[in-house]
């Protein structure tokens, strides 16, 4: 290999090696989790694509701004740091292993010279009955240490936590092992919608990107059920479904309960309970304030429906009994939410077995005809969300390795102590990776205790 290659094989190497690169890698994939969640992913709302010009809307389409997590430059910032942490981890690391197992235990004057804090006192007695007390000394207030000799000195060198150093490591790997998992789920999940009608069943499911997907199984909705507050509001909706396989209800899967916040997984794919509607068919009459020309419309589940005045009309929500909100009433109710055709819009309660009231409310607020409500033809249907991610589980384990490794890294140190007996005098030292100052009070009082044992003081 020529001198230019090396040189380009170096430069190559500094730059994955840089912190400036992983600086820059953080920061834009910071920028791009932020305009993820302006954005909308997936499937665009009409609302949205009504809002934004189309020379907009196709720069956004061509940058894969609409599915940004899956486009191939945000996983090429992924693949990037990815590697910019391994080549920083192999190039640092040898140093810190080398520190760690093969610790200096000999402490020379040149190592007296790089610690601060160094403590010099005599000894009573011999070399060998005080090596056997600082030995002893150690093992109980600090660690076991090594001891040695060298040219008739006796050295000690005991330390804690070593393995701490690798903290930084542990961070970096489980970084690591999140993007990894976060690619598994990129490329082989999916999110996805599906909405079922009670008593049918579904073996598929679109995705945010209005791609069919088949579940390998089919699932089944048995019963939709709503609970609402005293105001009308919903309070609780559940779904009780059914996975079949081959046609056949699977047992530990049969009946089962879903509710916001309480999913069904089956085989790695989760159903959330989401929304929920009425496919059904809702029957009104609308007539003029003296009841003049009456005219039956039919409403279609969440469709809406043109009056003959030209305004326009959709059911938000209904009950077979308007007395569980309102004492004193009774008989079908249904909210509706009227759009004038001079562009006033109103969202109002009208009753089957109250047409008076349905009078009065026409004539206080002027909102055109008179509806009377004559109830519905109700067929249920649940919203599900689902989400297969077969990544989240090695993203966890990457999540615990990074809890685990900053609490290491943050908060424990890798402490040492080096003790030298030279010609009746003791040399004792330290430092820590970490809290240099809480450490050098820590060493200061174990050099008390150890003068109190070698000048054979009783202590009180």
């Amino acid at each position: 290999m020529t001198s230019t290659d090396r040189d380009f094989v170096h430069s190559i190497w500094d730059f994955f090696c840089s912190l400036k690169l992983t600086m820059a890698l953080l920061i834009g994939l910071a920028a791009i989790s932020i305009i993820g969640t302006i954005i909308p992913q997936g499937a665009l709302p009409p609302e949205y694509v009504q809002e934004i010009s189309p020379a907009k809307l196709k720069i956004y389409k061509s940058l894969g701004f609409f599915d940004m997590y899956h486009s191939w430059w945000f996983i090429l910032m992924l693949y990037l740091l990815t590697v910019n942490l391994v080549a920083c981890s192999i190039k640092r690391l040898p140093h810190i292993w080398k520190t760690i197992k093969n610790p200096v235990t000999i402490f020379s004057s040149a190592q007296e010279k790089s610690l601060s804090g160094v403590v010099s006192f005599p000894h009573a007695g011999d070399a060998a009955a005080a090596k056997d007390k600082v030995a002893v000394f150690l093992k109980s207030e600090f660690a076991a240490p090594l001891v040695s000799e060298s040219d008739g000195d006796w050295h000690f060198f005991a330390q804690k936590t070593p393995w701490c150093r690798l903290a930084v490591y542990c961070v970096h790997l489980s970084v690591i092992i999140i993007f990894i998992g976060a690619i598994i789920g990129s490329l082989f999940g999916y999110k996805g919608f599906v909405n079922i009608m009670e008593g049918e069943s579904i073996s598929s499911v679109m995705s945010r990107s209005n791609k069919q997907i088949d579940l390998g199984f089919s699932l089944r909705c048995d019963q939709f059920s709503v609970a609402h507050y005293a105001n009308g509001a919903p309070k609780e909706f559940k779904s009780i479904l059914t996975v079949l396989e081959n046609g056949k209800p699977v047992p530990d899967y049969t009946n089962a309960r879903v509710i916001v916040n309480d999913p069904l997984t089956y085989k790695g794919i989760t159903f959330y309970q989401s929304s929920y509607g009425n496919a059904g068919n809702y029957f009104f009459t609308v007539s003029d304030l003296d009841g003049k020309n009456p005219v039956s419309v039919t409403v279609a589940g969440q469709d809406s429906v043109t009056l003959p005045d030209g305004s326009s009309m959709h059911v938000t929500e209904s009950t077979k009994d308007v007395s569980e909100f309102a004492p004193g009433l009774s008989g079908p109710a249904a909210q509706v939410e009227l759009h004038s055709a001079n562009g006033k819009t109103e969202s109002f309660i009208v009753y089957a077995n109250h047409p008076e009231l349905n009078i009065q409310h026409a004539q206080q607020h002027g909102v055109g005809p008179v509806i009377h409500y004559k109830g519905a033809q109700e067929r249920m249907y649940t919203g599900l969300q689902v989400a297969k991610d077969p990544g989240v589980e090695i993203v966890w384990l990457g999540c615990l390795l990074m809890v685990l490794g900053i609490y290491a890294a943050f908060f424990m140190s890798h402490r040492r102590i080096w003790v030298r007996i030279q010609n009746g005098i003791v040399t004792i030292g330290g430092n820590a990776s970490k809290n240099q100052a809480g450490f050098q009070l820590h060493l200061e009082r174990l050099v008390s205790k150890l003068k109190t044992e070698l000048s054979g003081e009783k202590k009180s």
